[in-house]
């Protein structure tokens, strides 16, 4: 089962999240590449949040369009 996680007026689908310090050097610097390489890696990802201690990798939600015939 997915996550739902909501940030502001946008919903989300969590479908993993990881320590921020997965993506950290030895000396605490953040490697925002790698962030990158595995969004596009995660099927359906779009989006990437940060909270204290994890990133959260993503599927933004879209609004519904009502289609009138």
């Amino acid at each position: 089962m997915k996550q739902f996680y909501k940030n502001g007026d946008e919903c989300y689908f969590i479908h993993r999240n990881i320590l921020i310090s997965h993506f950290a050097d030895k000396e605490g610097i953040l490697n925002m590449d790698n962030v990158k390489i595995w969004r596009d890696y995660l099927n359906g990802v779009d989006h990437v949040l940060r909270t204290d201690s994890h990133f959260l990798f993503a599927e933004t939600i879209k609004d519904a369009q009502v289609i009138e015939e």
